[in-house]
């Protein structure tokens, strides 16, 4: 007997035709709003209930925790007739830990969805290697990771006692025992993340004293890269100097660049913005004093440099001279701890992004010896020996960290193709959630995972496509059609979330993108609403704005979960949290990409400026990590817009950009005033009263008795 799942609701045409689809390959595109979540729960409900397929060979992968349960939470509601869980998922009082534990009950009073397989992709990895990976690894492994994770997470049975940064940190620490990395480390620290020489950039006068830019192995500052470089050999051979000491022989005063006690003996080096040398000299013979000249030629082959030093220096040290010099990473990098710490979390960034994009380390190795900065070749040349040592060291600990955990599945399926059978005999139907933000590993894994008899399900959002920074590719997604040959494609275009005046504007944002499929996205709700777009002349207008727009709001019975606030970064939500504190109101605040899969009746976004600090906010990624994935400002300014499009779609019926005056994103200029009504903070005498429409929140004249904007009648008591 079929079961009526009225909890999801009928499908319209588009949705149905996905849901029936036979093709061995299905591409569920769905704009923002259009159901796809559904869409998808309803295809594993029609593979059960009208094809007869067994729950246990059905697939659900997302990305999230969170959304896995989510799945799990319709799936129930769709068959619990008697509305107690639905009772329960709306008691907001009820801890996490008290609701997995119902949700786990309630799974199992229906067996076919307890028969499910719905599961995160390193959930579902974990679970392979601990099963089945025993050939591959100890599948007595454990989680090593710096991410902090729910209590409740399965993946929280087996946590490594350390995580990914003390590793590294450890490992470069004891990788300081060979003298030449700890000196190696040292100069690129003074270099790149203390004197920034790499930067073009006019040097502060009040931290820089006469002129002296490059700081040496032992802390003492030089006016040039050949004089550092001069110094660091001598910190090297355990050789003290003095640098530019104050010298009057018979006639003047006046600064050799190094004097060396032990061999009694002077340098002066010479570069192409150095004075003449002619009086020094003669003032070196008169007193009779052993002085040799360097030139700036020189250091252009640093081993003839080397070879130049030790036959001038060390044939004049005393024979008993002590030669050997025994450094400590504590002593050499006191006071720099800080910058370390920063040099270790850029090593643990390429080590994840080099799993990531599945790149082999030697070539990697290669690209960056190849490279034409220093800096990109010099960091490399320390971060390497690193990345060996940790990938070495989690083999024998038996630790696996996230990527791991994929990587690793991988291989096994490729090693032993009695595993992969194993799965691919298991599961015939594979639905992935979210598919826009899928990496390279997760679409190695999710192809290996296919066989012949199987059928693949993605639904996702090309325009929704926001974590390109952790590594997602949307190309997968974009061009869908050319990694799965055998595919169709559907498109979800009904967005039953928004007003026409929302999608509307997101709509015509989103069409800047050159990179993305083309859909074309329409409202089924209709709203006399439009965009608000408020501009005031500093923060403080548009949190007073703000404020007093939400206590309209809660008057007209809105309450704080039907406001949402979102922001591009963190920080520009403060002057709006401490305000609204004061007031006693308490507001949603999310970074737009904590907000992704989220909804609201009313959103704010902040922040709608042009530039630093703004929105767009393009941030091209340091070389060092373009070795390994180039990054392109067109892609980056798309993924941004991307972003505004999530932000746009998260509201249902009101929607208030908040922008300066002066100052206006580039964004807003995409949206065509026929979506918007434009207000801003306006200079007039204290006297005279600022009337807006209560309902669309645009200027109005004293006299006019209907809003010609949206055609709401004011109350003239205001």
């Amino acid at each position: 007997m079929k079961t009526e799942h009225t909890h999801l609701g009928n499908l319209n045409v588009n949705q149905r035709e996905a849901v029936e689809s036979s093709q061995k390959e299905v591409l569920v595109l769905a704009g923002a709003g259009s159901g796809k979540t559904k869409t998808l729960l309803q295809k594993i409900i029609y593979l059960i209930e009208e094809k007869n397929v067994s729950p246990s060979s059905i697939l659900a992968v997302t990305f999230t925790k969170n959304a896995a349960n989510e799945m799990v939470d319709r799936l129930i509601l769709s068959a619990d007739k008697s509305n107690a869980y639905k009772t329960l998922l709306s008691d907001k009082k009820l801890s996490k830990a008290k609701l997995d534990s119902e949700r786990y009950n309630f799974q199992k009073q229906y067996k076919w969805i307890d028969s499910l397989t719905i599961r995160t992709f390193h959930s579902l990895c974990y679970s392979v290697m601990r099963t089945d990976g025993v050939n591959e690894f100890d599948n007595k492994f454990r989680i090593i990771s710096d991410q902090k994770r729910d209590e409740e997470d399965e993946l929280n049975r087996y946590v490594a006692p350390e995580t990914v940064f003390e590793v590294v940190h450890k490992l470069l620490i004891t990788h300081c025992s060979d003298t030449e990395y700890l000196l190696n480390l040292k100069r690129y620290i003074l270099d790149y993340l203390i004197d920034k020489i790499h930067i073009e950039r006019k040097f502060d006068p009040a931290l820089v004293r006469d002129g002296r830019y490059f700081t040496t192995l032992d802390g003492t500052k030089v006016r040039s890269k050949s004089e550092q470089y001069i110094a660091d050999w001598l910190y090297r051979h355990s050789i003290k100097y003095e640098y530019e000491p104050l010298l009057n022989v018979t006639d003047f005063y006046f600064h050799p660049d190094f004097y060396i006690p032990e061999a009694n003996l002077y340098i002066e080096h010479v570069s192409d913005k150095s004075y003449s040398t002619r009086q020094k000299e003669e003032q070196f013979e008169k007193g009779k004093l052993l002085f040799v000249k360097t030139y700036e030629a020189m250091t252009k082959d640093s081993s003839l440099f080397n070879h130049t030093l030790d036959r001038i220096i060390k044939n004049r040290l005393p024979a008993n001279y002590h030669k050997e010099i025994v450094l400590t990473y504590k002593e050499e990098f006191n006071g720099y701890f800080d910058d370390v710490r920063d040099f270790v979390g850029q090593v643990m960034r390429i080590t994840d992004m080099i799993k990531v994009e599945n790149i082999d380390l030697k070539l990697v190795a290669d690209n960056a010896a190849a490279d034409q900065h220093e800096r990109v070749r010099s960091f490399y040349e320390l971060a390497i020996p690193i990345v060996k040592l940790y990938n070495e060291y989690c083999v024998d600990k038996s630790y696996l960290d996230f990527n791991d955990l994929i990587s690793r599945t991988i291989t096994l399926f490729k090693n032993q193709p009695d595993i992969a059978n194993k799965y691919n005999n298991k599961y015939h139907y594979i639905l992935v959630d979210e598919f826009q933000d899928v990496n390279n590993l997760q679409v190695e894994l999710v192809k290996l995972l296919l066989s012949d008899k199987s059928q693949l399900f993605c639904v996702g959002d090309d325009w929704q496509s926001i974590y390109g920074f952790r590594g997602s590719n949307v190309s997968y997604i974009i061009d869908f059609a050319k990694h799965f040959p055998a595919s169709k494609i559907f498109k979800l275009n009904l967005n039953y979330r928004s007003t026409q005046h929302i999608v509307g504007a997101s709509n015509e944002v989103i069409s800047y993108n050159k990179y993305k499929v083309e859909k074309e996205i329409v409202a089924s709700k209709k709203s006399e609403h439009k965009i608000v777009v408020y501009a005031g002349d500093n923060d403080d207008d548009n949190v007073l704005f703000c404020v007093e727009t939400v206590r309209r709001l809660f008057a007209e019975g809105y309450s704080y979960d039907d406001v949402l606030f979102l922001y591009r970064r963190s920080k520009m939500f403060a002057p709006y949290f401490s305000r609204f504190r004061i007031e006693g109101m308490r507001v949603q605040g999310k970074t737009i990409h904590a907000a992704k899969g989220l909804e609201a009746k009313v959103v704010f976004i902040i922040g709608l400026t042009e530039g630093y600090g703004g929105f767009p906010d393009i941030w091209l990624e340091d070389r060092i990590f373009q070795v390994i994935k180039k990054a392109n400002h067109d892609l980056l300014l798309e993924e941004e817009r991307r972003l505004f499009y999530v932000a746009i779609t998260r509201a249902k019926d009101k929607l208030f950009l908040i922008t300066e005056k002066g100052n206006e994103s580039s964004f807003l200029r995409e949206i065509p005033d026929t979506f918007t009504v434009k207000t801003s903070a306006t200079a007039l005498p204290v006297t005279e009263k600022v009337v807006l429409c209560q309902n669309c929140y645009s200027q109005m004249e004293n006299l006019w008795v209907v809003c010609p904007y949206c055609g709401f009648k004011p109350d003239n008591n205001l």
